[in-house]
């Protein structure tokens, strides 16, 4: 096919995002810039450029609110959860099971992945780092190996196949033009592949600095974590902590009752039923908002009202957040997809264009076809995009180069949870000193710079190993 103008702007703009992210800046203003000027081009009006910028954002909202409604609703239950107390009363069991330094490890793992599959991971660490990471420390884990299982289990394994809240493959499903039941349990597995061998080496390589109960160094571990635990919090009333007991115990079952329910209808029918994808989330998302209103009213009567505005507001506050940003680049990445190009550019009659498909198109004849070539060559965009710190900001053009690549060697699915684990295990905050890692290492009182470079070799080994499975077996 003959490219046009059009085409050749669209990768060089795509380019230059790319190379934007590898120097750690926020691609916000080129993404913007890119649909401006290609909008422009293709139509030849200027005219329609404004109205296209606008129109790609709008496009990419109207796509992406469910998800930005689905980490409204969980930021807000916790909020609540902790006017009552019944966060803490949740993890507070946990604390007896830590025997010693080795048995934390794993229990933090543990933790802070269900806890992070729920709530997300950097809502989840002020409260691991509050209660459990003091607790760890007491039985001989060091504070440093403390912070790599937070950081491995919540902000790389969970957080990477987001299986519960499925912003990530959201995301990705929507640039590569498939459904997100197509490739979540792809993700799902690869996380955990990715996981298990990134924990198992960390576990390895450190496990000679962990100590016993009575090491007199762990006073000094223990000094390590002043000013990182939450204040005192005052007495609790007795209606409250009766409360607190009920919610400490309700929800986490009620999630638990999620779960099971999702799993089973996918054991009986082979699919998720319908609770894959906005469904899933929908599901989801109701139950927290039961919850809430039942949390919120239970800690006041007469200030629910208020409080239960309160915590949604504060909900919608750390979504936009966290997902902000990702708008305007979606909008980009959809304007070289032909599902979404013909709304941004206003073409009512004919084929709307397929910029990003038809660039790749073009050159396949000049790429070696090989599986191996293509799964690295998306998870090394993956990582690259992973470097300013987000970890969803790239996963717009990772799925969308993975949808391009359809009639590649590997399955477009499985490229596109390939990209999603470099992207979030990268920028989600395991490996980037300026990610969502700074909230682990303060709360665990160590050099943020040194966790990385406890985390760096355990992350990419799990992302190789990963990454070759998913060739070999998807």
């Amino acid at each position: 096919m003959d490219l046009t103008v059009s085409h050749w702007l669209y990768g060089a703009f795509t380019l230059l995002i790319i190379i934007t992210m590898a120097c750690r800046r926020g691609v916000v203003l080129p993404t913007l810039l890119g649909t401006f000027v290609i909008a422009w081009v293709y139509k030849g009006s200027v005219i329609d450029g404004f109205t296209a910028i606008f129109n790609a954002n709008l496009v990419a909202a109207k796509e992406l609110f469910n998800i930005f409604l689905i980490i409204t609703f969980m930021v807000a239950l916790l909020h609540s959860l902790k006017d009552l107390g019944a966060d803490k009363r949740m993890i507070q069991p946990i604390q007896k099971i830590m025997v010693n330094g080795h048995v934390a490890f794993f229990v933090l793992i543990g933790v802070t992945y269900v806890i992070s599959l729920f709530f997300w991971p950097t809502p989840a660490v002020p409260l691991i780092g509050a209660l459990l990471v003091p607790a760890a420390v007491r039985a001989g884990l060091p504070a440093m190996l403390a912070a790599v299982a937070v950081a491995l289990a919540g902000q790389g394994m969970a957080l990477s196949s987001d299986y519960v809240i499925q912003v990530a493959p959201g995301l990705s499903a929507k640039a590569a033009g498939i459904e997100p039941s197509a490739m979540i349990n792809e993700a799902l597995i690869l996380s955990l592949i990715s996981g298990f061998v990134a924990l198992a080496v960390a576990y390895l390589v450190n496990r000679k600095s962990i100590m016993s109960a009575n090491d007199p160094r762990i006073e000094g571990e223990l000094q390590l974590l002043q000013g990182s635990e939450e204040q005192t919090e005052p007495a609790e009333s007795k209606a409250t902590t009766t409360w607190s007991r009920i919610f400490a115990v309700l929800v986490p079952l009620s999630m638990l009752a999620v779960m099971v329910y999702m799993v089973s209808t996918k054991l009986t029918t082979g699919r998720m039923g319908g609770f894959e994808g906005g469904d899933g989330a929908a599901f989801i998302g109701g139950v927290a908002v039961i919850l809430l209103l039942l949390s919120t009213v239970a800690f006041g009567k007469r200030s629910a009202l208020d409080h239960i505005s309160d915590h949604i507001t504060n909900g919608f506050v750390f979504a936009f957040k966290a997902m902000g940003p990702v708008i305007p680049i979606a909008g980009f990445f959809f304007l070289g997809s032909s599902d979404f190009s013909g709304s941004i550019l206003s073409i009512t009659e004919g084929d709307p264009p397929a910029l990003l498909f038809e660039l790749v198109q073009s050159s396949q004849a000049f790429l070696p076809q090989n599986a191996f070539l293509a799964a690295f060559s998306i998870l090394i965009i993956g990582i690259i995009t992973g470097l300013d710190g987000s970890g969803f900001s790239g996963l717009p053009l990772t799925g969308s180069l993975a949808g391009a690549l359809a009639n590649g060697p590997i399955d477009p699915a499985t490229l596109a949870a390939i990209g999603q684990m470099g992207s979030i295990w990268t920028g989600g905050g395991t490996i980037v000193a300026w990610s969502s890692l700074v909230a682990v290492a303060g709360f665990c009182g160590v050099p943020v710079m040194e966790l990385v470079r406890k985390n760096f070799l355990p992350v990419m080994l799990g992302l190789i190993v990963s990454t070759i499975l998913a060739v070999l077996l998807f």
